[in-house]
């Protein structure tokens, strides 16, 4: 009776996490590759330290980019899936982390406390800022597809937030 525990204890951890998780957004195929090619660079700066060894070896991956813009639609989702296949083949097992971002080491250090704990009157000043931050402490915008509103799952082990 102790697998079945551990059986329900997984399902129960499993629908927290998922109900936590926030909704990806539907991207177009240029905000693929965008991504695509911004976390290439990022792979690549975990990997390369010298800045001009990665400044050379990032204007070799822009022109491969460059390259292949304005080909066919079919040939664009061939070489965006091998592309994501490319990047996962050379992720780095330890990548570089912002300090402030999750898995660094100043993350939530000083997090500003709610307007409600400043001003329990309620009596909140008209200068106070009216932005919510998301956990990274960046401005929460809806565009971005990092919404602050509810709860956001923070997973160290992959050092991001979802």
């Amino acid at each position: 009776h102790r697998t079945i525990y551990h059986r329900t204890m997984n399902a129960v951890i499993t629908a927290a996490a998922n109900q936590a998780r926030q909704k990806p957004v539907k991207l177009t195929h240029n905000q693929e590759v965008a991504r695509l090619y911004r976390k290439s660079l990022k792979t690549l700066s975990s990997w390369v330290i010298d800045r001009d060894l990665f400044l050379e070896d990032a204007t070799i991956l822009r022109s491969r980019f460059d390259a292949e813009r304005g080909c066919s639609n079919a040939k664009a989702v061939r070489l965006l899936k091998e592309g994501k296949a490319e990047l996962f083949e050379y992720t780095h097992p330890d990548p570089y982390c912002v300090p402030f971002m999750p898995g660094g080491s100043l993350f939530m250090r000083n997090p500003p406390p709610p307007l409600s704990i400043c001003f329990p009157d309620g009596d909140i000043p008209a200068d106070a800022p009216k932005h919510t931050l998301n956990p990274d402490m960046s401005v929460c915008k809806p565009e971005t597809g990092k919404l602050a509103v509810g709860s956001v799952l923070v997973d160290f082990g992959k050092k991001n937030m979802e």
